[in-house]
């Protein structure tokens, strides 16, 4: 059985030593750790595995410590995926002048045409030299077979034009 956690609260706690060490305590595994800070906050997200007595007590622990570090965690159990994708993994690369609703229209862009979107990173920062605001991302994609790739390259890079986006797309290869 797995367990996905969410967890956000202040960067100065260090909660994601205790969490990992809850998840120890009740014999469970960590398959996968992501974590960021935001500002003065700290994210992180975690897919845990165990058999199901060691879940529900992971959970208890949890809740206590989400009370006793004064944090916020969310927990779900995720439906077992028994059927494998065969999508193509894609990476997706933008860089523009930041400006408001340019993350919501890509995204939308992308589920308007059922494409999987496994990961999203993205900044805002000033530019070198002059100082204007630039939005960058880094999108993991994954692409159903039904779709057309050259049509779906082709869309993107219209729809950029259009938005004044520079974007790379590209097969992920191992």
């Amino acid at each position: 059985m797995q367990l996905t956690i969410t967890a956000l609260g202040n960067k100065s706690t260090h909660f994601i030593a205790e969490i990992l060490s809850t998840i120890s305590s009740c014999n469970c595994t960590v398959l996968d750790l992501k974590s960021s800070n935001l500002a003065q906050s700290t994210a992180a997200f975690l897919l845990v595995d165990g058999n199901w007595n060691h879940i529900a007590k992971v959970e208890t622990l949890l809740d206590n410590l989400q009370k006793r570090l004064e944090i916020n965690i969310n927990t779900i159990r995720p439906e077992p995926n028994l059927k494998k994708p065969t999508s193509i993994p894609y990476s997706l690369e933008t860089i523009s002048i930041d400006r408001h609703n340019v993350i919501e229209d890509i995204t939308n862009f992308l589920y308007e045409r059922e494409i999987c979107i496994e990961e999203i990173n993205a900044s805002s920062y000033p530019a070198p030299y002059i100082q204007t605001a630039i939005f960058s991302t880094k999108f993991i994609l994954l692409i159903p077979p039904q779709v057309r790739l050259l049509m779906l390259r082709e869309e993107f890079l219209d729809f950029c034009d259009t938005l004044n986006i520079d974007a790379i797309i590209e097969p992920i290869k191992r």
